[in-house]
This record gives C-alpha cells, sequence and structure tokens, in this order.
C-alpha cells in the first residue's frame, strides 16, 4: 500500500470513529490510535486472518472489503442490513474477509481463537499469517500467557500487538504495569519489539517483520506499539478518573504523517484537503444509508436458527 492510501486509512479511521461516537454513546473511541490500528493491518494478504482490538476495528474490516453502511448499521443498532444482522455487540465483518470478530463482553476472549487461526493456518500450509491486537489491560489475564505459551511451543504463524494505550478502562497503566509488556516475549521463547504506536511507518514496519517471520515458519512475536487513549473509555465517558497528565513526547498520528507526504513533497495542502472532505463525504453518505435502512421485525429474529 502506498504511503497515500496510508494516510487515507488514517483518515477514514479517525472521522468514522467521531461519526460513530456521534451515533452512539456506548462506542468505543479510537482517537490518538488510529496509527496502530492501520499500521498493523493494512499490509496483510487476503489469505491472512485479522483480529482486531474492539476499539475500532471497523477501519480493519473497511480495509478487507467490508461495506461502510452496513458496518455503520450496527452501531445504531437494530438494523438486520448490518453485518451482526441486528444483534447486539456491532463489532461483526464479513465472514469471508477472514476476520475474527470480538463478540463476547469480556475482553481478551479473541487471543485464543487468534492462536486457534494460527493453528489452522499452520496447518494449511499456504503462508498465512493471524495477526491479532489488544489492550495493555488484557494483557494480564490468563489467555494472553495461554495463547502466547502454546504459539511459541507450536512456532505458529500469530503476531501479537500490544495496543498499549496506557488504560484499563478507567484504571491507568501505571497502577498495574510493573514493567513493559514486551518484556514478556523472552519468557516464551520468542522475540518482542517495542515500537512508537503513533508512528504508522514504525508499526508497519515491525509488523511486516514479524509477518515475514510468521510466514517462513518462524514462529510467533509479541509487539508492544505505546500509544494514548485520548478520549474515555467509551463516548460518553466523563473521565472524571483522569487526574494525570499525558505523557511527553506524544505526537498526533495524522499530524505526523501528513507532516510527512508534504515533505517529501507527495501532496500538498490542498489535496490533502480535498482527501479529508472526500472521506467526510463517505461517511456522511454510509451514515445516511444506515439510518434509512429498515429496523428489524419478528421475521429477523432468527427462530429458525434456535429452533428445530
Amino acid at each position: 500500500m502506498d504511503d497515500l492510501s496510508v494516510y487515507r486509512w488514517l483518515v477514514v479511521c479517525r472521522e468514522l470513529d467521531a461519526a460513530l461516537c456521534e451515533l452512539n454513546p456506548r462506542w468505543f473511541p479510537v482517537e490518538g490510535e488510529e496509527a496502530t490500528v492501520v499500521g498493523t493491518f493494512c499490509d496483510l494478504r487476503p489469505g491472512d486472518v485479522a483480529a482486531p482490538h474492539y476499539r475500532d476495528p471497523f477501519a480493519v474490516y473497511l480495509m478487507r472489503g467490508a461495506e461502510m453502511w452496513r458496518l455503520v448499521a450496527q452501531v445504531l443498532g437494530g438494523k438486520p442490513d448490518g453485518y451482526n444482522r441486528g444483534r447486539s455487540v456491532p463489532f461483526n465483518g464479513p465472514f469471508a474477509a477472514r476476520i475474527v470478530p470480538w463478540v463476547a463482553g469480556d475482553l481478551g476472549t479473541t487471543l485464543g481463537v487468534a492462536t486457534g487461526a494460527g493453528l489452522a493456518l499452520q496447518e494449511q500450509a499456504e503462508g498465512g499469517v493471524c495477526v491479532c491486537t489488544f489492550g495493555d489491560g488484557t494483557a494480564y489475564r490468563d489467555d494472553f500467557t495461554e495463547a502466547l505459551n502454546l504459539a511459541a511451543v507450536w512456532q505458529l504463524p500469530v503476531v501479537y500487538v500490544c495496543q498499549h494505550n496506557g488504560w484499563a478502562i478507567s484504571q491507568p497503566a501505571t497502577s498495574y504495569l510493573p514493567a513493559p509488556v514486551v518484556e514478556r516475549a523472552a519468557g516464551y521463547g520468542m522475540p518482542g519489539v517495542w515500537v512508537d504506536g503513533n508512528d504508522v511507518e514504525a508499526v508497519r514496519s515491525a509488523v511486516g517483520e514479524a509477518v515475514g517471520r510468521a510466514r517462513t515458519g518462524e514462529g510467533p512475536t509479541l509487539i508492544e506499539a505505546r500509544t494514548w487513549r485520548l478520549r474515555g473509555h467509551w463516548a460518553a465517558d466523563g473521565q472524571a478518573y483522569r487526574t494525570q497528565p499525558e505523557p511527553d513526547g506524544l505526537e498526533d498520528p495524522l499530524d505526523l504523517q501528513a507532516y510527512r507526504l508534504l515533505e517529501r513533497g507527495l501532496v500538498d495542502e490542498a489535496q490533502l484537503e480535498r482527501l479529508h472532505a472526500q472521506v467526510a463525504g463517505e461517511i456522511e453518505v454510509a451514515v445516511r444509508q444506515a439510518q434509512a435502512a429498515r429496523d428489524a421485525d419478528a421475521s429477523d429474529l432468527g427462530l429458525d436458527e434456535v429452533y428445530a
């Protein structure tokens, strides 16, 4: 994917996220973390499996062929044209896109499923890789140890990316993180890589190298992408718990990449403005289409899927 396309996905990630926050106060904002989302998944092949974090997986789904308006319909709730067919937890994507969605109220469950996907890809022996992202709070679940240990023992083609945004819901990482997550990699016998999660090019490079190792049978890698959650745990979160200042040295992922594109002469300010306007227009159309879609009725409840 070329540099301008990568920047466009950063814009899509931020602008769609902002729209979804307006539509649903329980949406989980990703503002400030876009570089980790886009940089992790933008170079995957169609035959790979994506297991994105619950904090805006929709950019990943879109990169893998999902329709934006159907994703938006899920966030509105009760819209049978959404990929979740109007049901609760709006994190589904098209099955054919080889996506592992977050489908439970319990964080971390995708770690085990992603590891199982890695086992399936290994058995298929076609060079496929599974890439899984999760938060720093999730890294303290039993699932984390079980998944990474098994992946290391069996040398599975899985790349684990900790999207470390400084918070586990309302608890700051400084209160539960005695050492960097990446330092645990040595205990599992796999490479561990630290990367600036606000630098999309750094994330792409680190993930690309790890994916390359996995494709050639060299097993899993643990990457810790350090970023920062600019908004609350959910859109309507009042964030009364925020008492400490933001870390020093953080750069806005979009501003950083836009500056690079301008410095390299790949775009000018007018082109960037047009790109932003185009993305905003696409999102507006998708929202209108989703809002106009019919609401679910009794025929959409799927009783035929429950009872014989």
